[in-house]
């Protein structure tokens, strides 16, 4: 039988439409994208807090060891892998390689991936750093 075909896609049909795993890694690279610009300023600030003196460093610390600060931290070093893999996935298809249909899926793959276990890595990292 295969899969459903879908020429003009309806608001209800979202949800049960299955993207192949290149059309999840553009769709994710954009919201990564955009959620690391709409954060830049918070991550600057915080930045220079913990440079301007050794309270401010503190206190950063101290915002970090909060869960819900901790999840929104580990949801930036995802934005940041996910857009950085996705980046060099568009270099390298700037080369002229992976151009194909299933080069293209395997790239989305990998890519997802790739971020996946380097933000599981880099949260282990930071949640042992800040809890022990």
């Amino acid at each position: 039988m295969g899969r459903k075909k879908f020429r003009n896609i309806r608001i209800d049909q979202i949800l049960s439409y299955r993207l192949p795993a290149a059309g999840i890694m553009s769709i994710l690279h954009r919201v990564s994208g955009a959620s690391l610009f709409l954060i830049f300023p918070f991550v600057v600030y915080f930045f220079d807090l913990s440079l301007s003196s050794e309270q401010g460093y503190r206190e950063v610390l101290a915002l970090l060891t909060h869960p819900i600060f901790f999840l929104i931290y580990v949801g930036i070093l995802w934005a940041f892998s996910h857009h950085f893999f996705a980046g060099l996935r568009h270099l390298v298809c700037d080369l002229h390689f992976g151009l194909s249909k299933e080069s293209s899926s395997k790239w989305g793959l990998v890519v997802n991936v790739s971020a996946i276990l380097l933000t599981i890595f880099l949260a282990i990292l930071s949640f042992r750093a800040l809890y022990f």
